[in-house]
């Protein structure tokens, strides 16, 4: 009889944590609130394929290569004052403009000497309205008229002995000098004369720059 009481006593103890580990198995906690499998977040958290396709929906960047040069890379002699006479412009082309492009304008310059201690460089070359269909500038392109072909407008701001385009880099014997090829795209024509300067086509872009993309190649004598 002892013995029976005892094997009741024993199975009654044991019952409440059945009875709770059964509530347990039929009520499992809400999806969204359980831990994710390896370290990824719970139910509802955006994991790292999402986020990859946020940054698939960025449109292409803007920017510009040449046959002629290697960003970085020194430049070649043919471009330069060094071949003379038979020095050319080299040939840009780019890739992804900004929507809403209306023209492109190219500006060549030397950014290392600072006449009278200003804030200008040396201008090299200066293209403006360049057509918003456009999608290169070829080698040499001629450098006796302002006007191009495709109608926009050329000058190097220094104009002599019937060169108004590109004006090879000429640096002085020393340290290697950086020429930047600058592209902008703008959302508007730029309305200018043929006269007008660095500083005026800065201006008239102020406040219409849509995208920009540029390539920089040293050269010394």
């Amino acid at each position: 009889m002892r013995s029976k009481v005892a094997l009741l006593l024993t199975a009654l103890a044991f019952l409440p944590a059945g009875a709770t580990a059964g509530i347990a198995q039929q009520n499992p906690p809400p999806a969204g609130n359980a831990p994710g499998r390896g370290g990824q977040p719970g139910g509802g958290a955006q994991g790292p394929g999402a986020q990859g396709a946020a940054r698939a929906q960025q449109p292409p960047p803007f920017a510009m290569m040449s046959t002629s040069m290697v960003d970085g890379s020194f430049l070649a002699v043919k471009y330069t004052c060094t071949a003379g006479p038979a020095a050319v412009s080299p040939d840009l082309h780019w890739i992804n403009p900004p929507r809403d492009t209306a023209s492109f304008v190219l500006i060549v310059h030397d950014m290392e000497p600072r006449p009278r201690k200003g804030v200008d460089d040396i201008l090299h070359w200066m293209v403006w309205n360049i057509a918003p269909t456009a999608t290169q500038i070829p080698e040499a392109v001629p450098n006796s008229t302002q006007q191009l072909p495709d109608g926009s407008m050329q000058t190097n701001g220094n104009p002599g002995q019937g060169n108004v385009g590109y004006r090879p880099p000429c640096p002085p014997a020393g340290p290697s000098h950086h020429y930047a090829f600058e592209l902008f795209a703008v959302d508007q024509k730029l309305d200018l004369p043929e006269t007008a300067t660095r500083a005026d086509v800065l201006k008239a872009m102020d406040g219409h720059i849509l995208g920009h993309a540029a390539l920089i190649a040293p050269y010394h004598q």
